[in-house]
Protein backbone atom coordinates (compact mmCIF):
# COMPACT_ATOMS: atom_id res chain seq x y z
CA UNK A 1 0.00 0.00 0.00
CA UNK A 2 1.25 3.16 -0.61
CA UNK A 3 1.93 5.75 2.10
CA UNK A 4 2.70 9.29 1.77
CA UNK A 5 3.80 11.16 5.14
CA UNK A 6 3.19 14.90 5.39
CA UNK A 7 5.33 17.27 7.54
CA UNK A 8 2.97 19.91 7.79
CA UNK A 9 4.38 23.88 8.55
CA UNK A 10 6.30 26.74 8.65
CA UNK A 11 9.85 26.22 9.10
CA UNK A 12 10.68 29.42 10.38
CA UNK A 13 7.73 30.35 12.72
CA UNK A 14 9.64 28.83 15.83
CA UNK A 15 7.18 25.88 16.73
CA UNK A 16 4.94 25.73 13.54
CA UNK A 17 7.57 23.73 11.52
CA UNK A 18 7.77 20.88 14.07
CA UNK A 19 5.70 18.65 11.70
CA UNK A 20 8.58 20.03 9.13
CA UNK A 21 11.18 18.79 11.11
CA UNK A 22 9.71 15.13 11.74
CA UNK A 23 9.70 15.05 8.40
CA UNK A 24 13.30 16.15 7.80
CA UNK A 25 14.48 13.48 10.62
CA UNK A 26 11.91 10.61 9.07
CA UNK A 27 13.18 11.34 5.84
CA UNK A 28 16.50 11.03 7.23
CA UNK A 29 16.06 7.68 9.11
CA UNK A 30 14.45 5.94 6.01
CA UNK A 31 16.70 6.96 3.77
CA UNK A 32 19.54 5.32 5.74
CA UNK A 33 18.08 2.71 7.77
CA UNK A 34 16.42 0.46 4.78
CA UNK A 35 17.55 -0.29 1.24
CA UNK A 36 15.86 1.90 -1.14
CA UNK A 37 13.24 -0.55 -2.69
CA UNK A 38 11.54 -1.17 1.06
CA UNK A 39 11.05 2.10 0.94
CA UNK A 40 9.26 2.65 -2.22
CA UNK A 41 5.51 2.87 -0.67
CA UNK A 42 6.39 5.47 1.42
CA UNK A 43 6.77 9.25 -0.30
CA UNK A 44 7.71 11.63 3.15
CA UNK A 45 7.16 15.55 1.61
CA UNK A 46 6.72 18.67 3.58
CA UNK A 47 3.85 21.44 2.85
CA UNK A 48 2.69 24.67 4.33
CA UNK A 49 -0.82 24.56 2.69
CA UNK A 50 -3.98 23.23 4.23
CA UNK A 51 -7.15 22.24 2.51
CA UNK A 52 -7.36 21.55 -1.22
CA UNK A 53 -4.16 21.72 -1.33
CA UNK A 54 -3.09 19.10 1.14
CA UNK A 55 -5.75 16.81 -0.59
CA UNK A 56 -4.15 17.19 -3.69
CA UNK A 57 -1.17 16.02 -2.66
CA UNK A 58 -2.90 12.90 -0.70
CA UNK A 59 -4.23 11.46 -4.16
CA UNK A 60 -2.87 8.30 -5.13
CA UNK A 61 -2.20 7.07 -1.81
CA UNK A 62 -3.41 4.44 0.30
CA UNK A 63 -2.62 5.64 3.63
CA UNK A 64 -1.58 9.39 5.13
CA UNK A 65 0.47 10.16 8.11
CA UNK A 66 0.17 13.85 9.01
CA UNK A 67 2.37 15.41 11.40
CA UNK A 68 1.71 19.27 12.53
CA UNK A 69 1.43 21.73 15.10
CA UNK A 70 -1.67 21.86 17.21
CA UNK A 71 -3.06 24.78 19.57
CA UNK A 72 -6.16 25.12 21.36
CA UNK A 73 -5.45 27.98 23.85
CA UNK A 74 -5.18 25.35 26.50
CA UNK A 75 -1.77 23.95 25.23
CA UNK A 76 0.46 21.78 27.16
CA UNK A 77 3.58 22.52 24.75
CA UNK A 78 5.08 19.32 22.94
CA UNK A 79 2.12 17.08 24.42
CA UNK A 80 1.05 14.72 21.14
CA UNK A 81 -1.67 13.52 20.47
CA UNK A 82 -2.78 10.68 17.86
CA UNK A 83 -6.17 11.64 15.78
CA UNK A 84 -8.27 10.50 13.22
CA UNK A 85 -10.56 12.15 10.29
CA UNK A 86 -13.37 11.38 12.78
CA UNK A 87 -11.68 13.39 15.52
CA UNK A 88 -10.31 15.99 13.47
CA UNK A 89 -13.94 16.76 12.23
CA UNK A 90 -15.18 17.19 15.75
CA UNK A 91 -12.65 19.43 16.59
CA UNK A 92 -13.08 21.46 13.41
CA UNK A 93 -16.32 21.13 12.27
CA UNK A 94 -17.01 22.30 8.46
CA UNK A 95 -16.43 25.84 8.03
CA UNK A 96 -16.10 28.13 5.15
CA UNK A 97 -17.18 25.47 2.70
CA UNK A 98 -18.48 27.71 -0.08
CA UNK A 99 -14.99 29.28 -0.13
CA UNK A 100 -12.04 27.37 -1.83
CA UNK A 101 -9.35 29.43 -0.17
CA UNK A 102 -10.27 28.23 3.27
CA UNK A 103 -11.88 24.75 3.00
CA UNK A 104 -10.87 22.30 6.03
CA UNK A 105 -8.63 18.99 5.01
CA UNK A 106 -12.00 16.98 6.03
CA UNK A 107 -14.04 18.98 3.44
CA UNK A 108 -11.50 18.56 0.90
CA UNK A 109 -11.04 15.11 1.17
CA UNK A 110 -14.73 14.77 1.21
CA UNK A 111 -15.11 16.58 -2.14
CA UNK A 112 -12.32 14.66 -3.49
CA UNK A 113 -14.24 11.19 -2.72
CA UNK A 114 -17.36 12.83 -4.32
CA UNK A 115 -14.82 13.65 -7.80
CA UNK A 116 -13.93 10.15 -7.63
CA UNK A 117 -10.39 10.91 -6.77
CA UNK A 118 -7.98 8.29 -5.15
CA UNK A 119 -7.69 9.11 -1.58
CA UNK A 120 -6.40 7.60 1.54
CA UNK A 121 -8.90 5.18 3.25
CA UNK A 122 -7.09 5.87 6.13
CA UNK A 123 -5.57 9.04 7.70
CA UNK A 124 -3.66 9.35 10.87
CA UNK A 125 -2.73 12.78 12.45
CA UNK A 126 -0.22 13.25 15.06
CA UNK A 127 -0.92 16.60 16.48
CA UNK A 128 2.06 18.10 19.05
CA UNK A 129 0.65 21.11 21.03
CA UNK A 130 2.60 24.09 20.73
CA UNK A 131 3.75 27.24 22.48
CA UNK A 132 4.64 29.72 20.14
CA UNK A 133 3.87 30.06 16.03
CA UNK A 134 3.98 33.56 15.82
CA UNK A 135 7.62 34.52 16.18
CA UNK A 136 10.24 33.84 13.32
CA UNK A 137 12.73 31.51 14.31
CA UNK A 138 13.49 28.46 12.94
CA UNK A 139 13.96 26.84 16.05
CA UNK A 140 11.26 25.16 17.85
CA UNK A 141 10.57 26.02 21.56
CA UNK A 142 11.68 23.73 24.29
CA UNK A 143 9.21 21.97 24.84
CA UNK A 144 8.16 21.35 21.00
CA UNK A 145 11.86 20.39 20.24
CA UNK A 146 12.14 17.78 22.94
CA UNK A 147 8.87 16.39 21.55
CA UNK A 148 10.07 16.20 18.10
CA UNK A 149 12.10 12.13 18.78
CA UNK A 150 9.12 11.32 20.04
CA UNK A 151 7.23 12.01 16.88
CA UNK A 152 9.68 10.51 14.87
CA UNK A 153 9.14 7.22 16.60
CA UNK A 154 5.26 7.54 16.87
CA UNK A 155 5.78 7.72 12.97
CA UNK A 156 7.86 4.97 12.41
CA UNK A 157 5.93 2.55 14.69
CA UNK A 158 2.94 3.70 12.39
CA UNK A 159 4.71 2.83 9.58
CA UNK A 160 5.47 -0.48 11.06
CA UNK A 161 1.82 -1.17 11.64
CA UNK A 162 0.69 -0.29 8.66
CA UNK A 163 3.52 -2.64 6.60
CA UNK A 164 2.81 -5.41 8.83
CA UNK A 165 -1.10 -5.50 8.03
Amino acid sequence: MKTIVIGLGNPILTDDGVGVKVAYELERILSNSRPPAANHDIFVTEASAGGLRLMELMIGYDRAIIVDAFTNGRNTPGKMHRMTLDDLRAVSPTQHSASAHDTTLVTALDAGREMGMHLPDEVVIYAIEVENVIDFSDEPTTAVAAAIPGAVTAVLAELERINTE
